[in-house]
């Protein structure tokens, strides 16, 4: 019944919208196509960003060549489910409520009113794909009727027992094989396929790839391009841990701990595991891209490729996401195709902005409600500034700001931490555990939520 009711409520919506909102034959045609690509805990280690001195992403980099490359871009929350609902939403999770792993997008009821964005284009005449990891949850109950085409699953392989790390999803290793053998892979062929063939409607194209997530398990050749025992660590100084506030020190996620991990020899390892997955993910935006500029829609179809958060390896002494500092929330997110002029951007921007973005590209009515901002400014033109910046969330009651500049980060507890990008990228002093510039401090928390909603939980 409450699926029942989410469409009707939704078909409500489309109907008040206007008879715009189902645009089909000659006015549909002209539209551009989008083809999204999405990976899943990708920092900033590409060559696009500079993240890693040794990582080899010759797909991604030669896609920043050609489009708009935002290279100080923020996710919304620091974590899959989270990310996800909010980018499809166009919904902040300040919004929505969803700060932390679990809420589907169909069980906020925030949302209940919200289409998601292939929803939004499938109404306005697209015929939309989607495959892989998208939506943490996938497109389940009545959010099915947004997608036209199941492309399959990504994710994978597994294996029951572990290789270098037993008992839990923290494992790597070369398995297996080949490429062939890759869920991820099949994916990105099939897309490809897909994309050589002639469509009689503009498409939305939404690809899920699921590696660098953990477990770090790709064939023996992508381990085979670093050298293990030459590769660059992440620094992590322990002095880094002198100036910050007790709340995010300790073990935040299911992951290794930073002590156990340099104990056991094992920084190395994971390191070059995660750099391997990396250029595996790599691959397959290729095998994307490539079927892409060999098929009839190359010059008509706006290409975005994003990651939903950031991720530690080492940093600060943390491992995987979930706080709001740079390596956590920093990720790739690129725009190109059809009249966006090549170039980085510096203005700090927002996995938000996505959903604004691609409606006005696509020259399409936004819903009611979007929390972003459209890029559509920057991507004309690299240095036009913000209106605002971007805000941050992770778990109830913390959140951070990033401009062009800075970075400001207030927790639930009243806890602060200041940094200056300027002087300070890898953000070693805390400026704020000090005399704090407070001109620059109050500028910066103005924008701080005032009226968050609070996390939403299911009743027992």
């Amino acid at each position: 019944m409450r699926c029942r009711a989410y469409l009707l409520r939704f078909s409500a919506l489309i109907l008040a919208s206007g008879p715009s909102l189902m645009a089909t034959g000659e006015e549909a045609l002209k539209k551009p196509n989008i083809l999204m690509i999405c990976l899943d805990d990708l920092n900033d280690w590409t060559g696009c960003l500079g993240g890693h001195p040794e990582v080899k992403t010759p797909n991604i980099d030669r896609l920043a060549e050609r489009g708009r490359n935002f290279t100080n871009a923020h996710c919304v929350v620091p974590v899959c489910s989270a990310s996800r609902v909010s980018i499809m939403s166009g919904l902040h999770a300040t919004t929505h409520g969803s700060y932390e792993f679990g809420p589907s997008y169909q069980s906020l009821p925030a949302l209940r009113e919200a289409p998601c964005l292939q929803a939004w284009f499938k109404s306005h005449g697209y015929r939309t794909f989607a495959g892989g990891k998208v939506l943490h949850h996938g497109f389940q109950g009545p959010l099915k009727e947004a997608i036209d085409v199941d492309l399959g699953p990504s994710g994978g392989p597994r294996r029951k027992t572990g290789i270098n790390w037993p008992g839990g999803p923290w494992d790597w290793g070369a398995y297996p094989e080949k490429d062939e053998q890759m869920p991820d892979y099949q994916l990105a062929q099939k897309t490809a396929t897909l994309l050589k063939q002639k469509q009689d409607r503009p498409f939305f194209i939404s690809v899920g790839i699921f590696r660098p997530h953990v477990p770090l398990l790709v064939p023996p050749r992508w381990f085979d391009l670093y050298d293990r025992e030459t590769l660059t660590l992440p620094m992590a100084p322990k002095s880094d841990l002198s100036d910050l506030p007790p709340n995010l020190r300790g073990k935040i996620n299911v992951e290794p701990v930073h002590e156990e991990v340099v104990r056991r020899k094992k920084w190395r390892d994971l390191v070059q595991a995660y750099l391997a997955s990396v250029s595996f993910a790599d691959h397959c935006v290729g095998t994307i891209l490539e079927g892409l500029d060999n098929g009839p829609h190359a010059k008509d179809t706006i290409v975005v490729l994003w990651s939903d958060h950031g991720f530690h390896l080492g940093e600060k002494h943390q491992w995987a996401k979930r706080t709001l500092w740079e390596e956590s929330t920093r990720v790739p997110f690129l725009f190109a195709g059809p009249g966006i002029e090549p170039g980085p951007c510096r203005e700090a921007v927002s996995l938000l902005d996505l959903y604004p973005t691609l409606t006005e590209l696509c020259d399409l009515p936004a819903p009611k409600r979007l929390d972003g901002l459209s890029l559509t400014p920057q991507l004309r033109n690299p240095r036009e500034p913000r209106s605002r910046p971007v805000v941050i969330s992770s778990f109830e009651g913390n959140h951070a700001i990033r401009t062009r500049d800075w970075r400001l980060i207030r927790y639930a507890d009243g806890a602060r931490e200041l940094y200056d990008h300027r002087k300070d990228p890898d953000e070693f002093t805390n400026l704020a555990s000090g005399p704090t510039d407070e001109k620059t401090w109050q500028s910066l928390a103005k924008w701080l939520p005032k009226k968050p909603a609070p996390e939403f939980r299911k009743k027992k």
